[in-house]
């Protein structure tokens, strides 16, 4: 009974989420939902990459949490449309989530849409949201055992960004045994080492995402 009630509402969530897709499509609208574990540095990699893209390209952002708007303020501050989701409680944003906000985002002035998940190893990446990719960051603060325990999310996503790299001197992680790790569960993901406190890396990330939608 439980794997019925499961399934059905995945199937459910598969369908709203081709029904996001085609909105986005249809505006013409790339669409990265980005996961990662609370504290990796999501809305910080945002800020970053919003400061190197500003100018380029249009930019707007889901933010997705299970309550605050601390996050969707930062990002507003950089002067992008931007839409707060507050869960409640749910562990992810699902397509229907997504699909109640979306007369809330210019989405023809849009060329570009991040969807920052709710913080979780897990959940998200069950969850098709419309996204084009999933990208997912993961801190070395977290340690290297993270692909191997939390396999789902590294094989969903497109690009891993490695964070705080800068503290690579203070903690005992190996960041090759990530690379690795990962690469051995999903070997097509492109891998950045990133520090969004130095700016280490965000070049890289950033012309990356610029050949996306060239």
């Amino acid at each position: 009974m439980k794997f019925k009630v499961a399934s059905k509402i995945l199937d459910a969530n598969e369908r709203i989420a081709r029904e996001n897709r085609k909105i986005f499509s249809d505006a013409g609208v790339y669409v990265i939902n980005l996961m990662s574990s609370p504290g990796a540095g999501k809305t910080s990699l945002l800020e970053n990459t919003i400061k190197g893209l500003k100018g380029g390209m249009g930019l707007g952002v889901i933010e997705g949490d299970i309550m605050g708007t601390d996050d969707a303020v930062r990002i507003e501050n950089l002067g992008v449309p931007v839409v707060q989701i507050n869960t409640g409680g749910a562990c992810h944003l699902d397509a229907n989530m997504i699909n109640e906000v979306l007369g809330d985002l210019p989405l023809k002035d849009i060329d570009i849409l991040f969807i920052e998940n709710v913080g979780n190893l897990v959940c998200p990446a069950e969850f098709k949201v419309g996204e084009d990719i999933k990208v997912m960051i993961l801190s070395i603060a977290e340690g290297h055992d993270k692909p191997l325990k939390y396999p789902l999310m590294f094989q969903e996503s497109s690009a891993l960004l490695i964070n705080k790299v800068d503290l690579k001197p203070f903690l005992d992680v190996n960041v090759e045994k990530i690379r690795r790790d990962a690469l051995s569960l999903n070997p097509s993901v492109k891998i950045f080492e990133v520090s969004c406190r130095t700016g280490e890396g965000i070049d890289q990330w950033i012309q990356w995402l610029q050949t996306l939608t060239s």
